[in-house]
């Protein structure tokens, strides 16, 4: 038979695939319960007006059961075979799910859909009624007087081979024969649909409207840009118009007291297609602009706007940036490669992985990074090269890194996080110096920021060559195997070769982790000195015999990103000569970066910090120019998007366009200290805090509603909640996505059809899309810890 397990059962399973220690604890059992949720009819999971006369009720019709991992007990007439991917068993001749490890012991069954009520209708309006004790519109039964409806899948269940199925949230929107009166008490009745009697009283101050969004995080007082927003896409019923300058309030969320008050703006009409440069609309409604900048007193709040509702109760408190950096800079613990995860560190538990000592082998692959479809390889798939390359050579001491995203590869572009990290303990190290993060190196030395950087940072170094020259990073043969964790890998693992590329980026990194580490360990920022030369002059030596490859222009950029991080690390003046020979920045109207020629950015921003005698004056002066040029041309997009979100106008809305905040503008702010910049930049990150149509906040463990279901297989085949910190890609525009296997699974769960569906509506929250539900540690996670820093460094 095939049984659930305990945590301990659990436990023993996992210490069977691979032979390593598991803590139970409280979020396996807690995460197990949940897995297995009691099999009811539709349920109400909201009630709330978004006009006077219109109502919304959301309806939740099927709950996900997930297939979590449990051991593996044979039974006659089993079979296991190979299908793809996947170790499928068969039992009572039909897929059960799979069976996983290098053992084969554990099993992952796959998933299920419970519940009933799935195949009902909906939007019949006889089967609603509202009637009132109070509101003489209601003193008899009315039905609305029509509905408009939008519906879709709140998880994707695969319930075989590629079959899934879908739970469904209905929104429907009760347009009512006359408004509802403040004060008066409700009930609605939903006739066959299942759901008892609803009852509320209509107190916009206290009922709460899908149509209200505010930022989950809040404000601290000093911001100078608090907003919040007002909108309503209504599906196939279209945008719901509000009235002009209509007032709202801001109150106290404990008395209702209130504390500022103003007219709504529109941010953007309905029709106003100019969000991007592809004349491109992202919201379907109007969407109205609410500001209360001049709020400064710490409290809790809720913004409400008369006559619909209100918003999640928020914040305002000095500290609030710097606990929503907490939780972004913790997203890459939980990403930690190697050693165990869990408590005292994280509820999140998961066993060690891809640890030598645990008799996992990394083999040499003769391609490097620079020439796979993984980095910069632009005639290769993901793995092609790799996999040709393999040889039976073992590297040594290939542990460590960040996974990559959901799965579990390890490569060079994953340092941008270590140069963000570092750069917030460098420019602001009154902030981050005493910020604690909760790591197994808590206490030590060194800043937890810097720990964090140098845990990312330490797993290329750990695989330098005794020539110097740096690998790209760890990567398996494929895709991870159907119903595998990470600990359970029974794919080839294979390291990188060496390449010029990887090893500039090192170089970089490196010398500016042994820049920053001077004034905490000198010893140890020798170390790094030492290791980013080796790289840098390996480099050199290599990249001759790059010669005629047609490699991307990433390859030099790097090598004149990593001269100018060691002339200012160093002051040798060939690693200066290096850096203007290779600068675009000669030219004073060059920008930092040209689509398809070079991105220099990295390179400005180092420079213009530069204070080495000798620095080019010039040089600075155009890399500090072209930095502020790009930071105006983003501020000036980002003020004709409706919810201020703000990215490279040509840069396709997907893979985290609408929640991976504007680096360039962060810098502007540090290098300037202009408010505007400031201001841009509080705007750019409300709609990926919850100031969105879906008041959802995209990054785990941030706020009331978060994605439940991001792209993250340990947690997913284990039954445990994602862990905190994760920023999924979240919404995009679907226009050009018919042909995307994850569009194709979600349309016929979807209403309306996909394609009408406002890029800003279209996150759906189900695992199976990676366009939205996954993400990487380099973009958004990066991105948004970056912005998060120079927001909780910018608090007075």
């Amino acid at each position: 038979m095939i049984r659930p397990l305990s945590s301990l059962l659990l436990a023993v399973a996992l210490v069977a695939c691979q032979a390593q220690p598991v803590e139970p604890g409280r979020a396996v059992q807690a995460a197990a319960a949940a897995a297995n949720p009691p099999d009811d009819g539709p349920r109400v999971t909201h009630l709330g007006a978004v006009a006077a006369d219109v109502l919304e009720v959301v309806l939740a019709v099927g709950q996900a059961k997930h297939g979590v991992q449990q051991a593996y007990v044979p039974q006659p007439g089993d079979q296991v075979r190979q299908e793809g991917r996947g170790r499928v068993l068969v039992r009572g001749g039909r897929p059960v799910g799979n069976i996983v490890g290098p053992q084969g012991n554990v099993f992952t069954p796959y998933d299920a859909v419970v519940g009933s009520g799935r195949e009902r209708p909906v939007d019949r309006l006889a089967d609603y009624r509202l009637q009132s004790t109070d509101d003489p519109a209601y003193a008899q039964p009315q039905a609305p007087r029509k509905l408009s409806r939008k519906s879709k899948p709140t998880d994707l269940c695969r319930t075989a081979g590629w079959s899934f199925d879908s739970p469904l949230e209905h929104h429907l929107f009760l347009h009512l024969p006359a408004p509802l009166q403040v004060g008066r008490s409700y009930t609605l009745s939903l006739g066959e649909l299942g759901p008892a009697p609803q009852r509320f009283t209509f107190d916009p101050a206290q009922l709460r409207s899908e149509a209200v969004h505010v930022s989950a995080v809040g404000f601290a007082p000093s911001d100078p840009y608090k907003v919040a927003f007002l909108s309503c896409w209504l599906g196939d019923g279209g945008g719901l118009s509000y009235p002009a300058e209509l007032p709202f309030e801001v109150v106290q969320a404990a008395t209702g007291a209130v504390a500022a008050a103003g007219r709504a703006v529109l941010a953007k009409g309905a029709t106003a297609a100019d969000e991007d440069a592809y004349k491109r609309n992202h919201n379907g409604c109007d969407v109205w602009r609410l500001e209360f900048g001049q709020l400064t007193t710490p409290g809790e709040y809720r913004v409400v706007v008369p006559g619909v509702g209100c918003s999640f109760p928020f914040k305002i408190a000095p500290t609030v940036w710097r606990e929503a950096f907490t939780v972004a800079a913790r997203g890459f613990y939980h990403q930690r490669s190697g050693p165990a995860l869990g408590p005292p560190y994280t509820d999140f538990q998961r066993p060690r992985c891809f640890l030598p000592a645990d008799g996992v082998q990394v083999y040499h692959s003769t391609c490097g990074l620079v020439d796979s479809g993984n980095g910069l390889g632009q005639d290769d798939g993901n793995f092609g090269n790799l996999v040709r390359g393999k040889t039976d050579q073992v590297v040594a001491d290939a542990w460590g890194g960040y996974m990559d995203a959901g799965d579990w590869d390890r490569r060079i572009q994953h340092l941008v996080v270590t140069r963000y990290l570092l750069d917030l303990a460098e420019q602001r190290a009154a902030t981050f110096d005493g910020l604690g993060l909760n790591l197994p190196e808590s206490g030590n030395a060194l800043p937890d920021v810097v720990d964090e950087a140098l845990f990312n940072l330490d797993h290329y170094r750990r695989m330098q060559t005794p020539e110097g020259g740096i690998r790209g990073g760890v990567e398996s043969s494929e895709h991870p195997n159907q119903g595998e964790c990470s600990w359970q890998e029974t794919l080839t693992v294979m390291a990188y070769a060496p390449d010029p590329w990887c090893s500039y980026v090192y170089a970089a990194t490196a010398g500016q982790a042994a820049r920053v580490l001077r004034g905490h360990d000198a010893a140890l920022a020798e170390t790094y000195l030492q290791s980013a030369l080796r790289a840098m002059r390996w480099a050199e030596a290599a990249l001759p015999a790059r010669a005629g490859k047609g490699d991307h222009h990433a390859v030099l950029d790097s090598r004149n990103f990593a001269a100018a991080v060691l002339f200012s690390l160093t002051g040798d003046a060939a690693w200066h000569e290096l850096f203007k020979q290779t600068s675009v920045f000669v030219d004073p109207r060059a920008e930092g970066e040209s689509w398809g020629k070079h991105d220099q950015r990295d390179a400005a921003w180092e420079y213009v910090h530069c204070s080495r005698p000798g620095v080019d004056l010039n040089l600075q002066t155009n890399a500090r120019g072209a930095l502020l040029r790009e930071a105006d041309f983003w501020l000036m997009w980002g003020q004709r998007v409706g919810f201020g979100f703000t990215k490279n106008p040509w840069a396709p809305l997907a893979y985290g366009g609408a929640t991976r905040p504007p680096v360039p503008i962060a810098r502007a702010w540090l290098l300037t200290n202009d408010r505007k910049y400031h201001t841009a930049l509080l705007r750019a990150v409300q709609q990926q805090l919850g100031a969105n149509p879906l008041n959802m906040c995209y990054t785990t463990g941030l706020g009331p509603r978060w994605p439940q279901n991001p792209l993250q297989l340990d947690s997913r085949q284990t039954g445990q909640a994602p862990p905190a910190g994760l920023t999924v890609f979240g919404p995009q525009y679907l226009g050009d996505q018919t042909g995307n296997f994850a569009f194709k699974l979600v349309a016929p769960k979807a209403y309306p059809e996909l394609v009408k569906w406002p890029s800003m509506e279209a996150y759906f929250d189900v695992f199976w899309w990676p366009s939205m539900c996954e993400y990487t540690v380099q973009s958004p996670m990066a991105d948004v810890a970056f912005c998060f820093g120079v927001l909780a460094a910018s608090v007075k």
